[in-house]
């Protein structure tokens, strides 16, 4: 990759946060080219598949999320802020990108996460990948709420995601708040963590209660989705709670 291409790169993955939301379905509804020109539905779907990684999607992340941790581990500690900069550039620079214009008609993610709302969660930097790759679905305390439940049924019965991650993380306040009994809460807020209390183990410390939670969201989503949990019976998806350590930068399966 020229320097030119790699520097659009790099600011463009430190722009994009988030996928674009159009079916891949779209590209079928396009009109019929001459024989001369490519099929535009499997020219598009080759485009936006570009990235996906071969074998285990799983194995996928937890390799792009090794990468992230090592550059995670170098930038951290006292040091100029232009030295930790050019780290996190120099990994996120090697990222496969798909092409902005194939992903302005549709996307065709490989793996969907449900994680915490947390600025500190970036899904797609601490796994390593590009904009189109994962499909997120984030609420605080990674909660299994109906919405984001729907949203992962339209990421696996249309987008056909093979792999769900439900992923809490370190120092959740959402987790914490549910677990302090007089916290000062908003009706919603006091509606957002009841699934979160509902979780709770008696005694745990607040990083076992954040695995727990994990865990207990990602039973609840099937629970809530006849879809889901047929998927998974049928081996449409694999279903898998993780926990992010922020300040290693490690994700770890549960």
């Amino acid at each position: 990759m020229s320097p030119d291409r790699r520097s659009v790169s790099r600011r463009l993955l430190l722009r994009e946060t988030g996928l674009v939301a159009a079916g891949l379905a779209a590209g079928s509804l396009m009109p019929r080219q001459s024989q001369a020109a490519p099929a535009p539905a499997e020219s598009l779907r080759q485009q936006l598949t570009a990235c996906e990684p071969g074998g285990d999607p799983l194995q996928a992340l937890v390799a792009g999320n090794r990468r992230f941790a090592a550059a995670w581990k170098a930038a951290s500690g006292p040091m100029d802020n232009q030295v930790r900069r050019r780290l996190m550039v120099d990994l996120l620079a090697d990222n496969c990108q798909l092409d902005p214009t194939a992903l302005a008609k549709g996307q065709k993610p490989w793996a969907a996460i449900l994680s915490c709302a947390d600025s500190r969660v970036p899904t797609e930097i601490l796994f390593h990948r590009g904009p189109g790759e994962l499909f997120n679905v984030r609420c605080a305390g990674n909660t299994a709420f109906s919405d984001g439940v729907a949203s992962l049924e339209y990421a696996v019965e249309v987008l056909g995601v093979p792999l769900i991650l439900v992923m809490g993380h370190s120092g959740c306040g959402a987790v914490e708040a549910a677990m302090d009994p007089n916290a000062s809460l908003t009706p919603l807020l006091t509606d957002l963590v009841k699934p979160i209390r509902a979780s709770l183990v008696p005694g745990e410390p607040l990083p076992a209660a954040i695995r727990t939670n994990a865990r207990y969201a990602t039973q609840a989503m099937l629970r809530k989705s006849e879809l889901l949990a047929g998927a998974k019976a049928a081996g449409r998806v694999r279903v898998q709670a993780a926990y992010f350590d922020i300040g290693s930068g490690q994700v770890s399966l549960l």
